[in-house]
Protein backbone atom coordinates (compact mmCIF):
# COMPACT_ATOMS: atom_id res chain seq x y z
CA UNK A 1 0.00 0.00 0.00
CA UNK A 2 0.88 3.50 0.01
CA UNK A 3 3.99 4.87 1.96
CA UNK A 4 2.50 8.34 2.74
CA UNK A 5 2.90 9.29 6.21
CA UNK A 6 2.39 12.21 8.40
CA UNK A 7 4.55 14.49 6.42
CA UNK A 8 3.36 13.49 3.00
CA UNK A 9 2.50 16.89 2.07
CA UNK A 10 5.36 17.39 0.12
CA UNK A 11 5.24 13.74 -1.66
CA UNK A 12 4.82 14.01 -5.58
CA UNK A 13 3.72 10.48 -6.44
CA UNK A 14 4.60 9.63 -10.10
CA UNK A 15 3.29 7.23 -12.66
CA UNK A 16 6.98 6.92 -13.78
CA UNK A 17 5.98 7.55 -17.03
CA UNK A 18 4.58 11.15 -17.04
CA UNK A 19 4.62 14.28 -15.54
CA UNK A 20 4.73 14.45 -11.55
CA UNK A 21 1.06 15.00 -10.23
CA UNK A 22 0.15 17.42 -7.46
CA UNK A 23 1.03 17.40 -4.05
CA UNK A 24 -1.16 14.98 -2.01
CA UNK A 25 -1.41 15.02 1.85
CA UNK A 26 -2.17 11.87 3.97
CA UNK A 27 -5.96 12.90 4.25
CA UNK A 28 -5.71 12.28 0.75
CA UNK A 29 -4.32 8.97 0.42
CA UNK A 30 -6.48 7.76 3.04
CA UNK A 31 -9.27 9.12 1.19
CA UNK A 32 -8.27 7.43 -1.96
CA UNK A 33 -8.33 3.62 -0.33
CA UNK A 34 -11.54 4.40 0.96
CA UNK A 35 -12.76 5.16 -2.73
CA UNK A 36 -11.15 2.18 -3.51
CA UNK A 37 -14.11 0.14 -1.31
CA UNK A 38 -16.82 2.17 -3.36
CA UNK A 39 -19.12 3.39 0.20
CA UNK A 40 -22.19 4.23 -1.69
CA UNK A 41 -22.25 0.31 -2.56
CA UNK A 42 -21.31 -0.88 0.59
CA UNK A 43 -24.11 0.81 2.32
CA UNK A 44 -26.74 -0.17 0.01
CA UNK A 45 -25.24 -3.86 0.25
CA UNK A 46 -26.08 -3.69 4.37
CA UNK A 47 -29.06 -1.78 3.76
CA UNK A 48 -30.15 -6.06 2.11
CA UNK A 49 -27.79 -7.81 5.14
CA UNK A 50 -29.46 -5.71 8.57
CA UNK A 51 -32.97 -5.43 7.71
CA UNK A 52 -32.62 -9.64 6.94
CA UNK A 53 -31.04 -10.05 10.55
CA UNK A 54 -34.23 -8.23 12.16
CA UNK A 55 -36.40 -10.35 10.16
CA UNK A 56 -34.26 -13.41 11.20
CA UNK A 57 -34.67 -13.37 14.38
CA UNK A 58 -38.44 -11.77 14.17
CA UNK A 59 -36.94 -9.11 16.56
CA UNK A 60 -33.95 -7.07 17.53
CA UNK A 61 -31.03 -9.50 17.19
CA UNK A 62 -27.52 -9.50 19.89
CA UNK A 63 -25.92 -5.75 18.46
CA UNK A 64 -22.49 -7.70 18.57
CA UNK A 65 -23.61 -10.08 16.16
CA UNK A 66 -24.51 -7.02 13.85
CA UNK A 67 -21.64 -5.14 14.55
CA UNK A 68 -19.47 -8.41 13.64
CA UNK A 69 -21.55 -8.94 10.28
CA UNK A 70 -21.81 -5.34 9.52
CA UNK A 71 -18.20 -5.12 9.26
CA UNK A 72 -17.34 -8.12 7.95
CA UNK A 73 -19.56 -7.38 5.36
CA UNK A 74 -18.18 -3.97 5.16
CA UNK A 75 -14.76 -5.33 4.55
CA UNK A 76 -15.48 -7.91 1.93
CA UNK A 77 -17.81 -5.96 -0.68
CA UNK A 78 -14.83 -3.11 -0.38
CA UNK A 79 -12.20 -5.27 -0.93
CA UNK A 80 -14.50 -6.40 -3.96
CA UNK A 81 -14.61 -2.99 -5.01
CA UNK A 82 -11.26 -2.70 -5.12
CA UNK A 83 -10.22 -5.64 -6.78
CA UNK A 84 -12.89 -4.09 -9.67
CA UNK A 85 -10.90 -0.71 -9.84
CA UNK A 86 -7.38 -2.82 -10.25
CA UNK A 87 -9.29 -4.68 -13.25
CA UNK A 88 -10.82 -1.70 -14.62
CA UNK A 89 -8.56 0.91 -13.97
CA UNK A 90 -7.90 1.44 -18.30
CA UNK A 91 -11.73 1.77 -19.22
CA UNK A 92 -12.17 3.97 -15.70
CA UNK A 93 -9.13 5.89 -16.77
CA UNK A 94 -11.17 7.14 -20.18
CA UNK A 95 -14.68 6.96 -18.41
CA UNK A 96 -16.24 10.37 -17.12
CA UNK A 97 -17.89 8.59 -14.03
CA UNK A 98 -15.00 6.51 -13.10
CA UNK A 99 -12.06 8.80 -14.48
CA UNK A 100 -11.59 10.69 -11.03
CA UNK A 101 -11.03 7.03 -8.79
CA UNK A 102 -8.02 6.60 -7.01
CA UNK A 103 -6.02 4.59 -9.88
CA UNK A 104 -6.76 6.66 -12.83
CA UNK A 105 -5.51 9.91 -10.69
CA UNK A 106 -2.50 7.75 -9.65
CA UNK A 107 -3.19 8.06 -6.52
CA UNK A 108 -2.60 4.49 -5.31
CA UNK A 109 -0.56 1.90 -7.38
CA UNK A 110 -2.27 -0.70 -8.98
CA UNK A 111 0.05 -3.23 -6.47
CA UNK A 112 -0.88 -1.18 -3.66
CA UNK A 113 -4.57 -1.49 -4.25
CA UNK A 114 -4.12 -5.07 -5.17
CA UNK A 115 -2.46 -5.60 -1.76
CA UNK A 116 -5.05 -3.41 -0.08
CA UNK A 117 -7.82 -5.54 -1.81
CA UNK A 118 -6.79 -8.55 -0.52
CA UNK A 119 -6.11 -7.62 3.22
CA UNK A 120 -9.98 -6.56 3.50
CA UNK A 121 -10.76 -9.46 2.02
CA UNK A 122 -8.73 -11.88 4.31
CA UNK A 123 -9.98 -9.54 7.38
CA UNK A 124 -13.31 -10.11 6.31
CA UNK A 125 -13.33 -14.00 6.17
CA UNK A 126 -11.61 -13.83 9.85
CA UNK A 127 -14.13 -10.99 11.11
CA UNK A 128 -16.89 -13.32 9.85
CA UNK A 129 -15.54 -16.72 10.65
CA UNK A 130 -14.48 -15.67 14.39
CA UNK A 131 -17.89 -13.73 15.35
CA UNK A 132 -20.19 -14.56 13.09
CA UNK A 133 -20.03 -17.95 11.75
CA UNK A 134 -18.45 -20.19 9.12
CA UNK A 135 -21.33 -20.41 6.89
CA UNK A 136 -21.63 -16.58 6.64
CA UNK A 137 -18.30 -16.33 5.97
CA UNK A 138 -17.99 -18.77 3.24
CA UNK A 139 -20.86 -17.23 1.75
CA UNK A 140 -19.18 -13.61 1.39
CA UNK A 141 -16.03 -15.17 0.14
CA UNK A 142 -18.24 -16.43 -2.09
CA UNK A 143 -19.36 -13.38 -3.61
CA UNK A 144 -16.33 -11.79 -3.56
CA UNK A 145 -14.82 -14.26 -5.96
CA UNK A 146 -18.48 -13.82 -8.25
CA UNK A 147 -17.66 -10.44 -8.43
CA UNK A 148 -14.15 -10.29 -9.25
CA UNK A 149 -13.70 -13.40 -11.21
CA UNK A 150 -16.88 -13.82 -13.03
CA UNK A 151 -18.90 -10.41 -13.31
CA UNK A 152 -15.34 -8.29 -13.60
CA UNK A 153 -13.13 -10.32 -15.66
CA UNK A 154 -15.67 -13.10 -17.69
CA UNK A 155 -18.65 -11.07 -18.39
CA UNK A 156 -18.45 -7.16 -18.15
CA UNK A 157 -16.62 -6.52 -21.29
CA UNK A 158 -18.73 -9.38 -23.48
CA UNK A 159 -21.99 -9.63 -23.58
CA UNK A 160 -24.93 -8.00 -22.85
CA UNK A 161 -26.37 -9.96 -19.88
CA UNK A 162 -23.09 -8.80 -17.71
CA UNK A 163 -24.89 -6.88 -15.15
CA UNK A 164 -27.73 -9.47 -15.15
CA UNK A 165 -26.03 -12.70 -13.97
CA UNK A 166 -22.71 -10.61 -12.79
CA UNK A 167 -25.65 -8.81 -10.53
CA UNK A 168 -25.62 -11.94 -8.61
CA UNK A 169 -22.92 -11.22 -6.15
CA UNK A 170 -24.72 -8.28 -4.57
CA UNK A 171 -27.32 -10.67 -3.69
CA UNK A 172 -25.62 -12.19 -1.16
CA UNK A 173 -26.10 -10.29 1.36
CA UNK A 174 -29.52 -11.41 1.71
CA UNK A 175 -28.45 -14.47 2.76
CA UNK A 176 -25.39 -13.67 4.87
CA UNK A 177 -27.96 -11.67 6.97
CA UNK A 178 -30.56 -14.84 7.32
CA UNK A 179 -27.20 -17.06 8.03
CA UNK A 180 -25.78 -14.77 10.31
CA UNK A 181 -28.58 -14.98 12.90
CA UNK A 182 -30.11 -18.97 11.94
CA UNK A 183 -26.63 -20.58 11.31
CA UNK A 184 -28.79 -22.55 8.09
CA UNK A 185 -30.31 -21.33 4.75
CA UNK A 186 -33.73 -20.54 4.13
CA UNK A 187 -36.35 -20.17 1.29
CA UNK A 188 -37.08 -16.59 3.17
CA UNK A 189 -33.75 -15.43 2.54
CA UNK A 190 -33.79 -17.12 -1.05
CA UNK A 191 -36.58 -14.96 -1.92
CA UNK A 192 -34.90 -11.71 -1.20
CA UNK A 193 -32.15 -12.86 -3.16
CA UNK A 194 -34.35 -12.62 -5.79
CA UNK A 195 -35.54 -9.19 -5.54
CA UNK A 196 -32.20 -7.83 -5.71
CA UNK A 197 -31.20 -10.27 -8.36
CA UNK A 198 -34.24 -8.74 -10.29
CA UNK A 199 -34.08 -5.21 -9.48
CA UNK A 200 -30.30 -4.87 -10.42
CA UNK A 201 -31.17 -5.10 -14.05
CA UNK A 202 -33.39 -1.99 -13.98
CA UNK A 203 -31.10 -0.35 -11.74
CA UNK A 204 -27.96 -0.49 -12.95
CA UNK A 205 -29.40 -0.24 -16.95
CA UNK A 206 -30.69 3.12 -15.60
CA UNK A 207 -27.10 4.53 -14.97
CA UNK A 208 -25.94 3.07 -17.94
CA UNK A 209 -28.09 4.73 -20.47
CA UNK A 210 -26.95 7.84 -18.73
CA UNK A 211 -23.06 7.01 -19.36
CA UNK A 212 -23.82 4.93 -22.14
CA UNK A 213 -21.53 7.40 -24.69
CA UNK A 214 -18.83 6.40 -21.87
CA UNK A 215 -19.41 2.65 -21.97
CA UNK A 216 -19.27 2.84 -25.58
CA UNK A 217 -16.17 4.16 -25.66
CA UNK A 218 -14.40 1.59 -23.73
CA UNK A 219 -16.26 -1.37 -25.97
CA UNK A 220 -17.87 -2.25 -22.96
CA UNK A 221 -21.25 -3.76 -24.10
CA UNK A 222 -23.87 -2.54 -21.72
CA UNK A 223 -27.99 -3.12 -23.03
CA UNK A 224 -27.80 0.51 -23.82
CA UNK A 225 -24.99 0.54 -25.71
CA UNK A 226 -26.03 -2.11 -28.42
CA UNK A 227 -30.45 -1.70 -27.96
CA UNK A 228 -31.89 1.15 -28.77
CA UNK A 229 -33.30 2.94 -25.52
CA UNK A 230 -36.40 2.04 -26.18
CA UNK A 231 -35.49 -2.12 -26.14
CA UNK A 232 -33.69 -1.06 -22.57
CA UNK A 233 -37.10 0.49 -21.90
CA UNK A 234 -38.74 -2.86 -22.29
CA UNK A 235 -36.77 -4.99 -20.36
CA UNK A 236 -36.65 -2.47 -17.65
CA UNK A 237 -40.42 -2.72 -17.41
CA UNK A 238 -39.86 -6.30 -18.02
CA UNK A 239 -38.14 -7.19 -15.00
CA UNK A 240 -39.44 -4.41 -12.63
CA UNK A 241 -42.77 -6.55 -12.89
CA UNK A 242 -40.90 -10.21 -12.15
CA UNK A 243 -39.37 -7.94 -9.49
CA UNK A 244 -42.61 -6.73 -7.45
CA UNK A 245 -44.15 -10.04 -8.16
CA UNK A 246 -40.96 -11.85 -6.56
CA UNK A 247 -41.72 -9.31 -3.69
CA UNK A 248 -44.75 -10.32 -2.78
CA UNK A 249 -43.95 -13.96 -2.62
CA UNK A 250 -42.16 -13.34 1.01
CA UNK A 251 -45.72 -12.93 2.23
CA UNK A 252 -47.05 -16.72 1.91
CA UNK A 253 -43.50 -17.81 2.23
CA UNK A 254 -42.20 -16.14 5.32
CA UNK A 255 -45.76 -16.02 6.55
CA UNK A 256 -44.86 -11.80 7.16
CA UNK A 257 -47.91 -10.17 8.98
CA UNK A 258 -49.49 -7.40 6.97
CA UNK A 259 -47.44 -4.53 7.07
CA UNK A 260 -44.32 -6.25 4.56
CA UNK A 261 -46.93 -7.02 2.08
CA UNK A 262 -48.58 -3.31 2.28
CA UNK A 263 -45.66 -1.80 2.03
CA UNK A 264 -44.29 -3.56 -1.02
CA UNK A 265 -47.14 -3.10 -3.00
CA UNK A 266 -47.48 0.61 -2.77
CA UNK A 267 -43.73 0.38 -3.15
CA UNK A 268 -43.83 -1.90 -6.00
CA UNK A 269 -46.37 0.16 -7.40
CA UNK A 270 -44.49 3.34 -7.84
CA UNK A 271 -41.85 1.72 -9.13
CA UNK A 272 -44.15 0.34 -11.91
CA UNK A 273 -45.36 3.71 -12.98
CA UNK A 274 -41.75 4.88 -12.99
CA UNK A 275 -40.84 2.38 -15.26
CA UNK A 276 -43.33 2.68 -17.46
CA UNK A 277 -42.75 6.03 -17.50
CA UNK A 278 -38.83 5.49 -18.45
CA UNK A 279 -39.77 3.20 -21.17
CA UNK A 280 -42.98 5.75 -22.75
CA UNK A 281 -40.10 8.41 -22.75
CA UNK A 282 -37.84 6.15 -24.64
CA UNK A 283 -40.08 5.37 -26.94
CA UNK A 284 -40.73 8.89 -27.98
CA UNK A 285 -37.04 9.76 -28.05
CA UNK A 286 -33.43 8.53 -28.14
CA UNK A 287 -32.32 12.08 -26.47
CA UNK A 288 -31.18 11.44 -22.32
CA UNK A 289 -32.48 14.32 -21.32
CA UNK A 290 -35.67 14.08 -22.32
CA UNK A 291 -35.95 9.81 -21.35
CA UNK A 292 -34.34 11.12 -17.72
CA UNK A 293 -32.91 7.40 -16.87
CA UNK A 294 -31.32 9.04 -13.98
CA UNK A 295 -34.98 9.97 -11.96
CA UNK A 296 -35.81 6.11 -12.42
CA UNK A 297 -32.12 5.38 -10.92
CA UNK A 298 -32.58 7.28 -8.35
CA UNK A 299 -36.11 5.73 -7.00
CA UNK A 300 -34.91 2.31 -7.58
CA UNK A 301 -32.12 2.88 -4.64
CA UNK A 302 -35.07 4.18 -2.87
CA UNK A 303 -37.42 1.15 -3.45
CA UNK A 304 -34.88 -1.07 -2.32
CA UNK A 305 -33.97 0.78 0.83
CA UNK A 306 -37.85 1.16 1.70
CA UNK A 307 -38.51 -2.22 1.05
CA UNK A 308 -36.05 -4.01 3.23
CA UNK A 309 -37.00 -1.05 6.20
CA UNK A 310 -40.42 -3.07 5.55
CA UNK A 311 -38.73 -6.02 6.01
CA UNK A 312 -36.78 -5.15 9.47
CA UNK A 313 -40.09 -3.54 10.52
CA UNK A 314 -42.51 -6.59 10.01
CA UNK A 315 -41.45 -8.28 13.11
CA UNK A 316 -41.64 -5.13 15.09
CA UNK A 317 -44.84 -3.83 14.45
CA UNK A 318 -46.51 -7.22 12.93
CA UNK A 319 -46.62 -9.16 16.56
Amino acid sequence: MSHAGPNAASARPSTGDGPEQESTTWRDVVAAYVGLTKPRVIELLLLTTVPVMFFAERGIPALGLVAATVVGGALSAGSASAYNCVYDRDIDEQMRRTRRRALPRHMVSPLSALVFATVLAVLSTVVLALWVNWLSAGLSLLANAFYVFVYTMLLKRRTTQNIVWGGLAGCFPALIGWTAVTGQLAWTPVVLFLVVFFWTPPHTWALALRYREDYRNVDVPMLPVVRPASEVGRQVVLYSWVMVATSLLLWPVAGTSLVYPAAAAVLGAVFLVEAHRMWSRARSSDVLSEINPMRLFHASNLYLSLLFVAVALDPLLGR
